[in-house]
């Protein structure tokens, strides 16, 4: 017999206990990326339309893209105002009065319709829609909430050029860029109509920002029947009255009649709410408001919801 058959097996291999099993674990072999199914998006065809003037007219690319955004570039014809514009084989012309003088900021003048923002601050409008709380459920019946009013609309959406007046000054060529990067600093109340100023030039802004106070803002007010006299009396006692100081202001008859009369108002600074209220306390009912001067500027024919170029001419 022999012994080795009843002797266990020690090798490493058939070893058995309760050690634990501390290799480390196998790593599974990367997928390999597959092949690349989208293809490469083409280039886009010709050359800018900068690149194009700058070779054309031997100057910088700062200096084709101003002759280009100041509608001197044709393109077959056409004036093009896109730097970017790509041009094959078409032909390329310059406007034979081109110039890169008179490309200044501007200012338009608009005239507001009653009920539409004044566009001076559109972040404050949103936010106070989201903080203003739910609307009274009236007719909707119990559990469910009225439909939200509709978004009022902001005068901003006017400055296009299907709005610029067709009698404004035709020695003006308007352009694109005009209708961009407008800032409003005057406001206006929502149910007014009349003057609105919107402007690229810094110096406008400026003015208007930190002269305000002092310019004098001309309005129109229709209130509701004859203006008696105690009721001009009684605004004249309210903007003098030292114990509840308000801006400075004139007031004035320009018509009355048993149905409809017109107050001027001579108002210094932009004061949104205090034509309503002086009218409130004088117990005149207020129908109609219209702002026609800031400054030396004047709405003048303006149609209502058109725009204009500010003068040459004219200052604030």
């Amino acid at each position: 017999m022999n012994r080795d058959n009843n002797r266990p097996n020690n090798r490493p291999n058939n070893r058995q206990d309760n050690r634990p099993d501390i290799r480390p674990p196998q790593r599974s072999a990367a997928p390999r990326p597959g092949p690349r199914t989208g293809a490469r998006p083409a280039e886009p065809e010709g050359e800018r339309l900068s690149k194009h003037v700058m070779q054309l007219k031997n100057c910088s690319r700062r200096e084709a893209e101003l002759y280009i955004e100041g509608g001197w570039v044709l393109v077959n014809g056409v004036v093009v105002e896109e730097p970017a514009f790509r041009v094959t084989r078409q032909t390329v012309t310059l406007h034979p009065d081109a110039t890169l003088l008179g490309t200044d900021s501007v200012t338009l003048i608009l005239h507001k319709p009653p009920g539409w923002l004044d566009g001076v601050d559109t972040d404050d409008d949103e936010d106070d829609e989201d903080d203003a709380p739910p609307p009274p459920r009236g007719r909707a019946g119990p559990g469910r909430r009225a439909p939200a009013p509709p978004p009022m609309l902001n005068c901003r959406a006017l400055m296009s050029a299907a709005q610029h007046c067709p009698h404004d000054d035709p020695s003006i060529r308007m352009l694109k860029r005009h209708l961009s990067h407008l800032e409003a600093d005057v406001p206006l109340e929502t149910g007014a109509s009349g003057l609105v100023v919107f402007t690229q030039d810094w110096r406008v802004t400026r003015k208007l920002s930190e002269e305000i106070g002092s310019m004098e803002h001309e309005l129109v007010v229709d209130v509701a029947g004859e203006v008696q006299a105690d009721a001009m009396q009684k605004i004249a006692r309210l903007l003098k009255d030292e114990r509840n100081p308000l801006p400075q202001a004139k007031v004035s008859i320009n018509s009355s009649s048993p149905e409809r009369s017109k107050l001027r108002f001579a108002v210094k600074g932009a004061h949104p709410g205090l034509i309503s209220y002086l009218c409130e306390r004088a117990q005149l009912d207020l129908l109609a408001m219209k702002r026609i001067r800031i400054g030396r500027v004047v709405l003048s024919d303006l149609p209502e919801g058109q725009w204009r170029y500010l003068g040459a001419h004219e200052r604030f």
